[in-house]
């Protein structure tokens, strides 16, 4: 047995980030053996905004042995197939980033370079007609894909839910299992003279709590990381110039569709998340470009249904800490870093992040090269993130002040490779660290239409009338069997309504 071994974890702060490592830990060093302490204080509120998530939650939720029904009636949640972008790089441009690829390959050539060919032939049907996930999701249609035949079945979902909610079943999930929670706030962080290392936190009644593992989950603040640790921010706003947010619920709509809508408008973009008790919304703006009265407004003239109270601002930075695990602590959630919730991706790298830990867990002794191993593979994440976020603006041809600007930012050399060679030859270099694979590179670059010069010349083998045949039919039953879904409204009412709006 390994005598240096972990004897107690702190979790600095609650929310999302805070009971999913919680909920974590529990799952991996069950207490008793290891001491699990959450921290937050009831002073702090939740923002419980309408969160989005991407397929990797499915994973989370099986690992922790979450029942996907009593997650997603406990959250009044729904379902997600993917993201529809409406008026990105001009007005009346509308592409979908849906979970899943666009068919099987073809003789062992990627399906959208045979839609390349198609349209080259004068085609005029988007690349979607050939996504499941976009098919089921345009007609509000939805079932696992599990529950499908397997001809139906090349996709993948995710959630939507109550961010309040998600925190407050995570708790109970958390304690249940033995995670203490302590509430209260932190008004003192004592280290180590000698190594640096986080002691203890002392409370504001004087109590002193000690661990051998901090985890920081105290949102922008960084109580630890930043505020006790030093670690400095590494700023993207030269990169991804929104730095705000206005969020508010509106009224649930009658259609529940299971997409997540992002609209541009002239600062910024819209969100729209369907929940069951209402719809989440909110307008992600650059400050310099609007301001916070005039972003409201936009938001509040965007919503289909009426608005459930004022909106909230909330003000952002876009980056990440220089180093994410320093010594004994480690930043997750927003203590980490913060990107643009454009594609879902704020709970993905919570989940990645306690994932990676799990997997390089320490003992007492905190070797530095597994930490340093750590650190190298989470900003490579978040440098992937980066470059598909920033995608989705540089193609842009919009007029207003705002796009112009970010047309012509510069774009880090791994993005601009990445294009490169995607105009040359419609190939996605993917490098390591990818969290969006081929098919929603292809998404989002056939989306802002950037066709690539040429398409993979072995499509050619087939002959013209095959392969018009042959996709025509693909397009049909795809079409088909979206159809024989059941609408996702439906779906939800017969195996996970909520039991009561929250």
């Amino acid at each position: 047995m390994n005598q240096a071994a972990l004897k107690k974890i702190v979790i600095v702060g609650g929310g999302s980030a805070g009971w999913m490592a919680a909920a974590t830990f529990a799952r991996f060093l069950p207490p008793p053996a290891c001491e699990i302490v959450l921290i937050e204080s009831d002073e702090i509120g939740i923002v419980g905004v309408g969160e989005g998530t991407v397929p990797l939650m499915t994973h989370f939720n099986g690992l922790l042995g979450i029942d996907e029904r009593d997650f997603v009636a406990a959250t009044n949640g729904s379902f997600k197939l993917g993201v529809e972008f409406r008026d990105w790089g001009e007005v009346g441009n509308l592409h979908f980033n849906g979970f899943g690829d666009y068919g099987d390959a073809i003789e062992g050539i990627s399906p959208h370079h045979h839609w390349l060919k198609l349209h080259r032939m004068g085609d005029p049907r988007p690349i979607e007609d050939w996504s499941m996930p976009y098919a089921a999701a345009r007609r509000g249609r939805f079932a696992p894909a599990e529950t499908l035949p397997a001809e139906d079945a090349f996709f993948k979902h995710a959630y939507h839910f109550d961010a309040g909610l998600y925190a407050r079943f995570l708790r109970a999930h958390s304690e249940a299992r033995g995670v203490r929670r302590r509430e209260g706030r932190i008004t003192g962080v004592d280290l180590d003279p000698e190594t640096g290392f986080v002691r203890s936190v002392t409370m504001a009644d004087g109590e002193t709590i000690g661990g051998d593992f901090f985890i920081d989950c105290s949102g922008f603040v960084g109580l630890l990381i930043d505020k006790a640790l030093g670690i400095g921010f590494r700023d993207w706003s030269s990169l991804l110039p929104c730095d705000r947010a206005v969020a508010v619920g509106s009224e649930p709509v009658e259609h529940l569709t299971p997409f997540t809508r992002s609209t541009a408008k002239t600062a910024g973009w819209q969100w729209r998340i369907p929940l069951q008790h209402r719809t989440g919304n909110g307008h992600v703006y650059c400050s310099d470009f609007i301001s916070d009265d005039e972003a409201a407004a936009t938001l509040l003239d965007g919503l289909d249904a009426p608005a459930l109270g004022e909106p909230r601002l909330l003000r952002f930075k876009t980056g990440h800490r220089q180093r994410f695990w320093e010594k004994n602590v480690v930043a997750v959630g927003l203590a980490a870093g913060f990107m643009e919730p454009l594609e879902s991706t704020s709970i993905q790298l919570i989940q990645t992040a306690l994932a990676r830990v799990i997997e390089l867990l320490p003992d007492r002794r905190f070797d530095p090269v597994m930490i340093e191993e750590y650190n190298r593979v989470t900003q490579g994440e978040w440098e992937r993130i980066r470059d598909f976020l920033i995608l989705h603006y540089c193609p842009t041809r919009r007029p207003e002040p705002f796009w112009r600007h970010c047309a012509q930012l510069p774009i880090p050399d791994t993005l601009a490779y990445k294009i490169a060679v995607f105009e040359s030859c419609g190939r996605v270099a993917l490098f390591s660290e990818e969290s969006y694979q081929e098919p929603s590179w292809v998404a989002i670059f056939l989306g802002n239409n950037m066709l690539p010069r040429r398409y993979d010349p072995l499509v050619d083998r087939l002959p013209p009338e095959h392969l018009r045949g042959g996709m025509n039919q693909r397009a049909n039953a795809i079409a088909r069997a979206a159809e024989r879904m059941p609408e996702q409204a439906a779906f939800i009412a017969s195996c996970c309504a909520a039991k009561a709006a929250a």
